[in-house]
């Protein structure tokens, strides 16, 4: 059986178990939207700045709200993986063939699955504020959302198989996720922020991907920051994956 087939069968297992439970998708949904909502409108009147030109606010403010989508849904999912080592399911992968790396990637695709259809129905909510945005900016927008997902989900898998506790995820986890999401101008650019904390952000791999995206949603597609957000966020993610698999090696020993 090659790596393909093995990362669907544990893809399709975990997914149908991800389907089972629509709850899942609504509550991470719950604050992008409610930010989105309540949030965005007070935007419109903001005078033009780089990023924020009068009456287009929610084509700026959408990217973000995708890359928040992401760390949301995914950084937290080493806590389902604590709850499957203790239960001894992953105990049972040790008796077959199939790959870490497989395992790694089939179930993050269960999560993965979660996020998308959670970016398609927060763009429809953005829609129907008035996002106007070309097809293949929503595209390469969700494509980089997925590579995020990608990357918060090897963290947290990395995280879960050296700790072994889900009070710990998810205590590592919300410690990460505040300072990662402000230092990335998700909310408003980076250019209001005073040059001290500019040059913090620098070191944050979500501002190079919010910038990436809201070029993506601008229609500029020619922009370098779409290859640094994408670059950036490909590598680490790269990097996640190999901690991750590394971690299953381990475990599964």
């Amino acid at each position: 059986m090659n790596l393909f087939s093995e990362i669907w069968i544990v893809a399709r297992h975990s997914v149908r178990v991800a389907l089972r439970n629509p709850m899942t998708i609504i509550v991470g949904l719950l604050q992008p939207v409610t930010w989105m909502l309540l949030f965005a409108p007070l935007l419109n009147n903001l005078p033009t700045t780089a990023g924020f030109a009068p009456g287009q606010a929610i084509n700026s403010f959408t990217p973000g709200m995708l890359v928040m989508l992401a760390p949301i849904t995914s950084l937290f999912s080493g806590i389902g993986l604590v709850v499957e080592l203790r239960e001894g399911v992953l105990d049972r992968l040790r008796v077959t063939p199939v790959s870490r790396l497989a395992v790694v990637l089939g179930k993050a695709a269960r999560d993965l699955v979660v996020l998308l259809l959670q970016g398609i129905l927060l763009l429809l909510v953005a829609w129907a504020m008035g996002l106007n945005v070309s097809f293949v900016g929503i595209v390469g927008a969700l494509g980089l959302m997925l590579i995020v997902g990608l990357l918060m989900i090897s963290v947290s898998y990395g995280f879960a198989l050296m700790l072994r506790d889900e009070n710990a995820v998810a205590s590592i986890s919300n410690v990460l996720l505040l300072p990662l999401l402000l230092l990335s101008g998700l909310i408003l650019p980076l250019e209001f922020a005073p040059g001290w904390m500019q040059r913090v952000a620098d070191l944050n791999p979500l501002a190079y991907t919010v910038d990436a995206m809201r070029a993506l949603f601008a229609g500029q597609f020619a922009s370098g920051a779409i290859l640094n957000g994408f670059l950036v966020t490909a590598v680490l993610a790269a990097l996640g994956l190999f901690w991750a698999t590394r971690s299953f090696h381990r475990a599964l020993a």
